[in-house]
């Protein structure tokens, strides 16, 4: 089996109210930071470890990300943390939402990394693309310099705008709290 089944958040409401299910947020911390489901526990994926869930390994455990799809996409990872029953929330946090359950959101917290990044570099091609028209063709280099420093992210999954981005004050962990 590597895909995650469904549940819809009615249904994972009910379950958690009875304490059957213990729902884990496999976002960043920066992303969990910002806005979270009320009592949802976070296990980013990139460091989540079955240990994580030693005491809960009775309860069905339900994974959610921000739409579901991050989910589904690393499902086989998922499974094997040592859950009798695994799920994912339908829909993730958004549906949580839609459907009107709680979160605790902190608009305090800075903006999601992966946002900061597509914001900087849409920026930085807009300018360079600006510059090149009305300046200096050289100034387009800087939108290739851009795209190509996207294109080794995509590659590569290392993004050097994202490691600059987050040592930045705005982003350092006590400023976020």
């Amino acid at each position: 089996m590597s895909d995650l089944r469904s549940i819809d958040a009615p249904t994972l409401k009910q379950k958690l109210d009875r304490g059957e299910a213990v729902l884990i947020d496999i976002r960043e911390s920066d992303e969990h930071a910002r806005e979270h489901i009320v009592g949802a526990r976070l296990a980013p994926l990139s460091a989540i470890d079955a240990h994580d869930f030693d005491g809960d390994h009775g309860k069905i455990a339900v994974f959610h990300c921000k739409s579901g799809m991050r989910t589904q996409a690393n499902a086989a990872k998922l499974l094997s943390k040592g859950f009798a029953e695994a799920y994912c929330l339908q829909g993730g946090i958004e549906a949580w939402k839609a459907a009107g359950f709680p979160v605790h959101t902190n608009a305090k917290a800075p903006l999601e990394i992966m946002r900061q990044v597509q914001i900087a570099a849409g920026s930085l091609v807009i300018i360079g693309v600006a510059l090149g028209w009305f300046v200096n063709p050289v100034f387009f280099a800087l939108s290739a310099f851009v795209g190509a420093g996207l294109t080794f992210a995509g590659v590569t999954g290392w993004c050097g705008m994202a490691m600059l981005l987050k040592a930045m004050p705005w982003n350092r962990a006590d400023v976020a709290l």
